[in-house]
């Protein structure tokens, strides 16, 4: 699970350990967010790895996927969560920089995990890709996040449709705004 550090992430990696998963969590640099993770997975009594990595890279997410399998000699489903966004108000204030950090970050990532687990997914293995309603309703504050959530919608569709042929399920969840108690 990419950003399975905290959020999201940290829910759904918890609620297949309840369901019996072993699980791997990727995060970039919230130590003490993924340590959480683990203490709550191994709680449950399943087995939780923690692999900070920047996954903006092919080469990082190639050598995550290359590490993972060792790790538990069999992919079953790739969960695509990680993500980030910084709110402007207009256009104008998106900085070409901000626009290419957020694609690497929202978008690239996603394909590039793909790329590297898909050769080790087998029938009936599952990618499940978070996505957000901004991909649909738009947000006046989040116009390149919203714009990554579009383009993550549009390669779930296509890759659905591409990887059933070998029995591979391709999802995305749509989430609203999500709060958390501190």
């Amino acid at each position: 699970i990419t950003g399975g550090d905290s959020g999201i992430g940290r829910d759904v990696a918890c609620a297949f350990a309840k369901e019996g998963a072993d699980v791997i969590v990727h995060y970039l640099n919230e130590h003490q967010d993924a340590e959480k993770t683990k203490q709550l997975i191994e709680t449950i009594g399943r087995h939780c790895w923690l692999m900070p990595a920047n996954l903006q890279t092919y080469g990082a997410c190639k050598k995550l996927a290359t590490q993972a399998e060792k790790l538990v000699k069999q992919i079953d489903i790739l969960v695509n969560n990680i993500a980030e966004q910084h709110p402007q108000d207009t256009l104008e204030e998106i900085s070409c920089e901000q626009l290419e950090r957020t694609f690497k970050t929202n978008f690239f990532s996603y394909f590039y995990m793909i790329k590297a687990v898909l050769p080790h997914l087998k029938k009936n293995s599952a990618i499940i890709n978070t996505t957000s309603v901004t991909a649909y309703k738009g947000n006046q504050h989040l116009i390149d996040y919203s714009a990554t959530k579009g383009a993550i919608v549009a390669l779930t569709r296509s890759l659905s449709q591409n990887l059933i042929s070998r029995g591979i399920r391709v999802n995305a969840v749509a989430p609203g705004a999500i709060l958390w108690p501190e």
